[in-house]
């Protein structure tokens, strides 16, 4: 049996990490300058991103998880090197045959409704899964191997599989994992959207939305159970913070220096000098885990479903030359499906396609795409090379739609490829995807363990592969992945996953790793990302100087 038993040590998570600090500050920026912790104050935080939902089971962007984490819990989070380590519950035993997990669960933890958080809790949690139209995805990938859960006393559950699956755990720390109060998932009103009437065990509670403006946090002050990789026990140190949703960047920015608000994140590489520039602010970044943000080619689907106009595509793309021109320098090119900060992460693929016009143009040729129409670009039996990306609008993130616009051009003029570009609204991207009306799917992934985003994206029966590819040898590779508890073995079989891929099927183009960055006044302390996701953490930490 294995065992995982409460960190001893305090893991403190500053904007250190990969941080750019501003003239004349030093090491952290924002927690240096902000001197010592002090209790109270109210922080205004201006993000890019209005979340779809509230309710973290139906959690989809991750640009929100940093909501999510200042009013839900998981059973577990993560270290620093990306190791298990216990939240909600105070550690596990895995069974000799890998099929069931055990936890032992904290007994001093109430939700913020005032109902108790207990075994009972967490058997309700994952059963509302089963309720059906809840949250097919899930149920249908991240617990597909689950049996069933049993409550074995007030403080000891278990999970019990069908077969061995590693990935469990994974999702054990996820926003799609964490607790909400069983009464709330009875009485809620509006439960897949989730508000102020859904609970959890957290710091903070959700008290106010306004669809559009903002969502408003206040402290709970009955909280004493952050795990031990917070900076501090107890509860929170601010009274209340206010989420503003700021789409533009401009315009983030401009609230951050002229004093509106206090943090913002998502900050384009054309505003950073004016961060930098300025004594008062500090700006830094984290590189996200889980999977690139690549674009995912629809064989079920002419022109294809034919591997040359596939391949074709990624060369007529110079993804270099177009992330400088989009990022000036800022963004990290991807390569894989994983991103690099991955420990599965494939760096043989590096420079191995893509840029090269000549060849792209070979390709075209030789798959009968030889005449050209009066704008130039390539046609077929009197049909025009088009292929079909939309967007959808809520989950469009650092000028994913002005980059869309440069491989558009790109393509074009290498190739003669006809990119058609549509930014839609969440319902109109949800009914495009049903009927298939693309040709490619944009996305990328924040899980922790890039096996949880491979099994969504590019298994038989993932809930958001979009390839139209179902291929008996890359689902038992994906498969071997999530069963085994070898890291050795994981990591030649989501080798051979990229390499199917990316390599022989040419079914993906990455395009870079996404990073979030975080600009601040030096008065804030506390900032910090989570240690293997990357993105921004919750509130918990943060105080503001006086």
């Amino acid at each position: 049996m294995r065992r995982i038993r409460p960190a001893a040590a305090l893991v403190t998570l500053t904007l250190a990490l990969t941080a750019a600090c501003s003239p004349g500050s030093s090491g952290a920026a924002g927690p240096a300058d902000a001197g010592r912790p002090v209790s109270g104050g109210s922080l205004t935080w201006a993000i890019e991103t209005e979340p779809i939902t509230f309710n973290p089971h139906q959690y989809a962007q991750a640009k929100a998880r940093l909501l999510v984490w200042n009013t839900f819990e998981a059973l577990l989070t993560h270290d620093g090197q990306g190791g298990y380590v216990p939240w909600l519950a105070t550690g596990y035993d895995v069974s000799a045959d890998g099929k069931t997990y055990t936890f032992t669960l904290r007994t001093d933890v109430t939700f913020s409704d005032g109902t108790k958080f207990d075994a009972a809790a967490v058997k309700a949690n994952i059963d509302q899964f089963r309720v059906e139209g809840y949250n097919p995805a899930v149920l249908a990938v991240q617990l597909r191997n689950l049996d069933r859960v049993e409550v074995l006393d007030d403080a000891t559950v278990a999970f019990h599989l069908k077969r061995p699956d590693v990935l469990l755990l994974d999702f054990l720390t996820t926003p799609q994992g964490a607790q909400v109060s069983p009464k709330s998932l009875k009485e809620a009103k509006n439960l897949k959207a989730g508000g102020p009437g859904l609970a959890g065990t957290g710091p903070f509670r959700l008290d106010r939305y306004t669809a559009g403006q903002e969502v408003h946090f206040v402290k709970n002050p009955n909280y004493d159970w952050a795990p031990s990789t917070a900076a501090h026990t107890g509860p929170a140190y601010l009274d209340e913070i206010t989420y503003r949703f700021l789409k533009e960047s401009s315009v983030r920015v401009g609230a951050l220096t002229s004093g509106q608000v206090q943090v913002i994140e998502g900050v384009p590489a054309t505003d950073e000098a004016l961060i930098t520039a300025n004594s008062r602010l500090s700006l830094s970044r984290g590189l996200n885990s889980g999977s690139a943000y690549s674009y995912y080619l629809n064989t079920a689907n002419a022109p294809f479903d034919d591997i040359r106009v596939r391949r074709a595509f990624r060369e007529a793309v110079d993804v270099d030359a177009v992330l400088t021109g989009v990022y000036r320098g800022s963004a990290t090119r991807a390569w894989s499906v994983i991103g690099p900060t991955s420990p599965f992460y494939d760096k043989t693929l590096e420079k191995t396609y893509g840029g090269d016009p000549a060849e792209a143009n070979r390709l075209l040729d030789e798959a009968g795409w030889t005449a050209r129409d009066a704008e130039g670009f390539r046609i077929k039996d009197g049909r025009r090379l088009t292929v079909r990306l939309v967007q959808s609008a809520p989950f469009v993130r650092d000028r994913r739609d002005v980059l869309a616009q440069a491989v558009q051009a790109a393509v074009k003029q290498s190739a003669g490829i006809d990119l058609d570009v549509e930014l839609v609204d969440q319902g109109t991207h949800t009914q495009t995807l049903a009927d298939g009306a693309y040709e490619v799917f944009d996305n990328s992934r924040a899980d922790t363990d890039a096996g949880a985003a491979l099994n969504l994206l590019l298994h038989s029966g993932g809930a958001i592969n979009r390839t139209g590819l179902s291929d008996p040898a890359l689902d038992r590779l994906l498969e071997e992945g999530e069963s085994s508890s070898d890291p050795a073995k994981r990591t030649e079989a989501y080798r051979q996953v990229q390499k199917l891929t990316i390599t022989d099927q040419a079914l993906i183009l990455p395009l870079y790793a996404p990073a979030d960055q975080v600009a601040a006044s030096t008065r804030v302390g506390g900032l910090g990302f989570e240690p293997a996701a990357g993105v921004p953490g919750s509130a918990y930490d943060i105080w503001i100087s006086e």
